[in-house]
């Protein structure tokens, strides 16, 4: 028996704040159970003079239909647009249901999306999202998504709309981590909540590591901490939205699971890797050599920090206007894990795997546009930074001692100048 769902994909254009309808998106599946996804351009979308590609990839602007038979038949673009693990649980429960179609999880999440994409099943795309939360939301915001973790019905808020409703425009925003988007003074801002089971305060450690960050010379996304009612909650700006006096220009993203045409499975992760990333950019990118300069400072950041969660979903493309460009960076967590002489990134970052070793990281530097006298100079700056400042950084963002002193030892890494074997 065989199925077939259609959609039609809206983006925003450059400086504009409403959709338009861009193409029109569709998965069979056959009677074996495998699907294939195809995609074509409309007509009129193609013959706009300011019309975009969706993707600088798969989903290139041409007339011919665009086909793949990975990821479920979903392109990657329009993966990187839909709903992760949080947004899937708050969607499941505003549904009631255990778990909806993947079809369903794209349709339904809210058009507040990472990127600049909408979907829908009418030609005519939907009018922008009305009403956002607002700063002063947040500790209403928390107790929704900590009842929506636990399975209970979030409560109504003073104007009579559930809290849930408030919470559902962040769904789409990737990550397991419960988060919502809130707005104030015309910046849009992911808030991220903590959780019962975190090890340390998140909002704080992940505030001190965009400080780290900075401090080592790199771009990342800003950053503020919020105590509300007590508990801790990191802002982290959308640097995929501006404000503008009639609603929001988005611009779009892509991550770099789409770049390397990956999957997210554990049998996909032999093709995470930095070196082939670096590869894309330099093909994408608007400024290649720049661009892949902050990529190998970022690897090696990851390196000195023990960032193992460093995987192609935490790194992006943006394009602000019509110039694709690396994103700054986001998500970037400590691991302190136990061995001192060995740790392994979640991407390849030398021609021995995914060792952070400071050979290992120094031998794909060609792949960076790098000479070997400016990668060494990168790798040592960093990681000097690194051991000089997390502690002051950790204890600019308010991290305590207690958890400061559980993770310590994702910057105190013997093997990290260790020479490879």
């Amino acid at each position: 028996m065989t199925s077939e769902r259609e959609c039609f994909v809206y983006v925003v254009l450059p400086g504009a704040t409403s959709f338009v309808t861009a193409g029109r998106f569709r998965v069979s599946t056959g009677p074996t159970g495998d699907s294939a996804g195809a995609f074509v351009y409309g007509r009129r979308y193609r013959e706009r003079p300011d019309a975009v590609e969706l993707d600088p990839v798969e989903l290139r602007l041409s007339s011919r239909v665009h086909e793949t038979a990975r990821l479920g038949g979903f392109f990657g673009a329009i993966r990187d647009a839909m709903p992760d693990a949080w947004g899937r649980l708050v969607i499941d429960r505003r549904a009631g249901v255990t778990e909806s179609d993947e079809f369903d999880y794209l349709l339904q999440g809210p058009d507040d999306r990472a990127g600049a994409l909408g979907f829908g099943v009418r030609v005519e795309p939907p009018a922008p999202v009305g009403q956002l939360a607002r700063a002063s939301d947040l500790d209403r915001l928390r107790r929704a998504a900590e009842a929506v973790v636990a399975g209970r019905p979030a409560r109504a808020g003073p104007s009579g709309r559930l809290v849930e409703e408030l919470l559902f425009p962040g769904t789409s925003l990737g990550g397991a981590r419960p988060k919502a988007v809130v707005e104030e003074d015309g910046i849009l801002w992911i808030a991220k909540f903590p959780r019962r089971n975190d090890r340390w305060n998140h909002p704080r450690v992940e505030h001190g590591m965009l400080a780290l960050a900075r401090a080592a010379g790199l771009r990342t996304a800003d950053s503020r901490r919020e105590t509300v009612a007590g508990r801790d909650v990191l802002l982290v700006r959308r640097f995929d939205r501006d404000g503008a006096e009639d609603g929001w220009r988005r611009h779009r993203m892509v991550s770099a699971l789409t770049l390397l045409r990956a999957g997210d499975g554990v049998g996909d992760r032999r093709e995470w890797s930095y070196l082939a990333l670096a590869d894309e950019i330099r093909r994408c990118s608007a400024n290649p050599r720049a661009d892949l300069r902050e990529l190998f400072g970022r690897m090696c950041f990851n390196a000195a920090v023990s960032n193992l969660d460093d995987h192609p979903r935490n790194h992006a493309i943006v394009a602000v206007g019509h110039r694709w460009r690396l994103s700054p960076a986001y998500d970037l967590t400590p691991s302190p894990v136990i061995s001192r002489e060995r740790r392994d990134l979640a991407m390849t970052c030398g021609r021995l795997g995914r060792h952070a070793a400071r050979d290992n990281l120094l031998s794909g530097r060609g792949r960076f546009l790098l000479r070997d006298d400016e990668a060494a100079g990168i790798f040592d700056r960093i990681v000097s930074t690194v051991r000089s400042h997390w502690l002051p950084a950790m204890s600019g963002a308010g991290v305590d001692a207690t958890d400061r002193a559980a993770i310590r030892g994702a910057f105190v890494y013997d093997g990290l100048g260790a020479r490879c074997a």
